[in-house]
């Protein structure tokens, strides 16, 4: 059975930000602080099945990796963002 989600986020500069706070990315990537700021950009849910895991104690110790800025062009995903 397909189980549906709703990912709320309120980062509206996110290129995958809907109305209502839900995000448009068909895949989402969280980790550790620390693992997300030692990648770039490019390494994002596409690639989190040939990942590790990676330890984090709170909340505060994750970000998404799937954040991409709503301006200009990015390599990530393949989508050409207009400014």
């Amino acid at each position: 059975m397909e189980q549906k989600q709703h990912i709320h986020c309120l980062v509206d500069t996110c290129h995958y930000w809907g109305e209502g706070n839900r995000c448009q990315a068909r895949e989402i990537m969280v980790t550790s602080d620390s693992f997300g700021a030692s990648q770039p950009d490019e390494v994002d849910a596409r690639q989190a099945k040939t990942l590790d895991p990676t330890p984090a104690d709170s909340c505060m110790e994750t970000c998404c990796k799937t954040f991409v800025s709503k301006k200009g062009y990015t390599k990530v995903d393949g989508v050409r963002r207009m400014s």
